[in-house]
């Protein structure tokens, strides 16, 4: 997996909407990129509604939060419409940002899936704390307050 103090992998992908998101459109910002399983799941939608009640706390310490899956354009506006999410989700259909970031992959039930990882991007684009096997509960909490300590506040 990807380890801190590296840069961050370049990427362009499309969010929920179609719209071209890349990393340069957060040059000089604060970035929580995390990558889950699959849309309209449990875990996974634990962590996009708690994502979507604490995007005021996340927009409040400078920071933009992106959810990237293998999942396609239109399953990710289906699961935000679903759910009334205020994040962008973005969609790697090929999985080449989560092989680029060394994700893992496990298999449950015979079915093989990215491990839920997370990062923290600085905003000169360089990685500065990974998360990987991500408990869905509470990871916002985590991620707002190893921000907060990584700014010095």
């Amino acid at each position: 997996m990807l380890e801190a103090g590296h840069p961050f992998p370049n990427f362009s992908l499309p969010n929920q909407d179609g719209k071209t998101v890349r990393l340069g459109d957060f040059a000089g910002k604060w970035l929580v990129v995390y990558f889950y399983p699959k849309d309209d799941t449990p875990g996974c939608t634990i962590q996009g509604k708690s994502f979507t009640a604490s995007k005021a706390d996340f927009d409040k310490a400078g920071v933009t939060v992106l959810g990237i899956s293998a999942d396609d354009v239109t399953s990710h506006k289906n699961f935000c419409n679903k759910f009334s999410f205020t994040i962008d989700l973005l969609a790697d259909p090929k999985s080449e940002l989560m092989k680029a970031c060394g994700i893992n992959q496990a298999e449950w039930n015979g079915m093989k899936f990215w491990e839920r990882s997370s990062f923290v991007i600085d905003p000169k684009g360089i990685v500065r704390k990974t998360y990987a096997k991500v408990n869905p509960q509470g990871h916002e909490r985590v991620l707002l307050d190893d921000i907060k300590a990584l700014k010095g506040n």
